[in-house]
């Protein structure tokens, strides 16, 4: 009964509107024109298009929504609530493929191991000639001007390696959308979590239940807009010096005390005084458990840290303890990665069986049984694609398979992360080419698998939201969107590919087109350094791995145990008592590089959302969830207004 009623809705339910597409795409080419000038080119932001939560996407919906009202009075139709989110949806998913971790990433890694060749002499003897021709140009003036620039792009040498990794990220798109398609039924409706960013939109942007045409707009409360006051300003003071170096600010990141490089007491690390408010609001919309689990878990950590530096090892920072010795934070992370895996596919077994068992019907019974036997056939033919292409670069299906697996192991997760407390943006765990290559030896692999998990590294790094695992959360985030706003999800699902296509399609040749122009190299952004030694890292690692083949690693083995046991019992534990306080997603996010920085405003949030329960009720914190939100609306504004406040100080100085 249940189930057909929900197909009832959804016959009722409006289709997408064209309008609202065509919109979409016409901002979308917009964000991406502006974001690889703003933040790759003249580096007027750090992010623009990305972000978590999304910069220009939340701005631009929280913009439409304000004029939206004002639309009747020029002789245009306003947006409706709808169609106003579906934006917000496809720009989600499309602009953040012009940050500096996505497309750049790309080119950069497809590129990069010639052009370091000719610093290192003994890479082209060991593996530059294992490189398959069609991963990038061979020709020396094509690699040579990517970097330095000042020469026309070289098109038809860039052909067939611009065929063949669109394809590629396009078909890891299409999995990863496919792999959520699976999972959103059950963590929406099922499991009911919590989803704090895609909470941002769908209460910023309303519309008045008696007008009969629907208009959307801005929620109309004084909560909202004092938080959004409040979060703006601090961020503008914060961000003025930069610009005009005499005026005051109150930092928002600055060590209090300073590391001490001996004792037990280095494991404390730099003391941080951390004020992001944005990030305080979004604690304050998780559960209690979630945010206290975050601080919590980064004080167990630290306390780890002091204890093995007291039994003698060599002091380190708790963020950059080394390897498999004890603690081994990030092997701890990457287990907890797996745990967290293992758990998601237990609590939705009967979901995913359902699912599969509709590939063998002839007929579904309904409409969801049609959509769960797509999304099966969509992640099972991405993944043959995919496969398919390590196969052609020198890999055996077997280790394609594994690789391509533990990639969207590593999206599921970190969309969950980002599903139960927005911080798929902190994520620097233990990687895929590490768990593969450095956990389990190189010493089993052929020299073209290593070659393939070192160029894919941009498919499967994750942190900052501004690396390709923001795309399967801002899908989810998308199909969470859709179910709250009664927003036909198969066609979005179409909408969103048609977006990603749109953007891989200009942003491409936009990019490319620039680094010919500029030099990859002489861009202004200061990420450029991080991506530059990303790739040098990769081609490192090709030789290292090649010329000295490791084994198998029993102490990382043991240490990615200990954090998949970790993460299980937490999660079993608090799916069998309900007054158990520790969430196995606390324990994940103080195991990854940045829980230096996110434990400040975690504790902040948690403490301030204990003490309104405690002493207001629920009723005094739904009423000042609306102030949450409009601090975390004011921070991206503000950021996404920045670039322009920049360039006119700058012309007019």
């Amino acid at each position: 009964m249940h189930q057909a009623g929900r197909d009832n809705l959804d016959q009722s339910e409006p289709r997408i509107s064209g309008r609202a597409l065509i919109t979409a795409a016409v901002l979308l080419v917009l964000v991406m024109v502006a974001g690889l000038y703003i933040e790759l080119i003249y580096y007027l932001s750090y992010r623009f298009a990305g972000g978590v939560p999304p910069i220009a996407p939340l701005a631009i919906a929280l913009l439409l929504a304000i004029l939206n009202p004002a639309l009747p009075k020029l002789g245009l139709r306003a947006f409706s609530r709808r169609e106003l989110l579906v934006i917000y949806a496809i720009l989600s998913v499309g602009a953040p493929l012009m940050s500096h971790g996505l497309l750049w990433w790309l080119l950069s890694c497809s590129v990069g191991q010639r052009y370091l060749a000719a610093a290192n002499p003994g890479w082209d003897q060991v593996f530059i000639q294992r490189i398959p021709l069609w991963f990038s140009p061979t020709n020396w003036s094509a690699v040579e001007g990517y970097f330095q620039g000042g020469v026309a792009t070289p098109w038809a040498d860039w052909g067939t390696p611009l065929l063949a990794w669109g394809s590629f990220y396009l078909a890891l798109f299409v999995a990863g959308l496919c792999l959520m398609l699976l999972f959103e039924r059950q963590w929406i409706s099922h499991e009911r979590l919590t989803f704090p960013l895609a909470m941002v939109p769908l209460e910023m942007v309303r519309e008045d239940a008696a007008d009969p045409r629907r208009i959307g707009r801005v929620a109309v409360t004084w909560a909202f807009w004092v938080g959004f006051a409040v979060s703006a300003l601090f961020s503008l003071q914060d961000l003025l010096p930069t610009v005009f170096p005499a005026l005051p600010s109150i930092p928002t990141l600055a060590v209090v005390v300073p590391w001490q490089k001996v004792g037990p007491l280095a494991g404390l690390g730099d003391i941080w005084l951390v004020l992001w408010p944005w990030a305080v609001a979004l604690a304050y919309l998780l559960p209690k458990e979630l945010s206290f689990s975050v601080w919590f878990f980064w004080i167990v950590r630290v306390a780890l840290t002091v204890m093995a530096i007291a039994a003698g090892a060599t002091p380190q920072k708790p963020e950059e303890w080394p390897g498999a010795a004890f603690p081994a934070p990030a092997l701890q992370g990457g287990g907890a990665i797996l745990g967290i895996f293992g758990l998601s596919l237990w609590a939705a077994r009967k979901h995913l069986a359902r699912a599969f068992r509709s590939v063998l019907t002839v007929r579904p019974a309904t409409k969801e049984d049609a959509s769960l036997r797509w999304a099966v056939w969509g992640l099972l033919s991405s993944c043959s694609y995919l496969m398919l292409f390590g196969w052609w670069s020198g890999a055996r299906l077997g280790v394609s398979a594994l690789l391509i697996g533990l990639i969207l192991v590593y999206y599921l997760v970190w969309a969950r992360l980002r599903a139960e407390n927005g911080m798929s943006c902190i994520a620097f765990p233990y990687f895929v080419d590490e768990m593969l290559l450095r956990t389990l030896g190189s010493s089993v692999y052929y020299p073209a698998e290593i070659i393939l998990v070192n160029a894919t590294r941009w498919a499967y790094f994750c942190g900052w939201g501004d690396t390709s695992e923001v795309l399967a959360g801002a899908s989810m985030d998308a199909f969470k969107i859709a179910d709250s706003a009664r927003i036909p999800r198969r066609r979005l699902t179409l909408a969103l590919i048609g977006g990603f296509c749109l953007a891989l399609v200009v942003g491409l040749p936009l990019l490319l087109s620039a680094c010919y122009r500029y030099g990859s190299l002489h861009m202004h952004a200061p990420v450029e350094g991080w991506v530059e030694m990303a790739v040098r890292a990769g081609g490192a690692a090709n030789f290292d791995l090649l010329t000295n083949p490791s084994k198998l690693d029993p102490a990382a083995l043991v240490a990615l145990a200990c954090g998949a046991g970790v993460a299980v019992f937490l999660g079993l534990m608090r799916l069998n008592f309900w007054w158990w306080p520790f969430h196995p997603i606390g324990y994940l996010a103080a195991n990854v590089w940045g829980s230096q920085w996110w434990y400040m405003p975690f504790l902040i949030g948690w403490l301030a959302k204990t003490l309104i329960i405690r002493y207001g009720g629920l009723r005094l914190y739904q009423r000042t969830v609306p102030a949450a939100i409009g601090v975390i609306v004011g921070d991206r504004t503000a950021n996404f207004l920045w670039p322009a406040i920049m360039w006119a100080a700058r012309s007019f100085r």
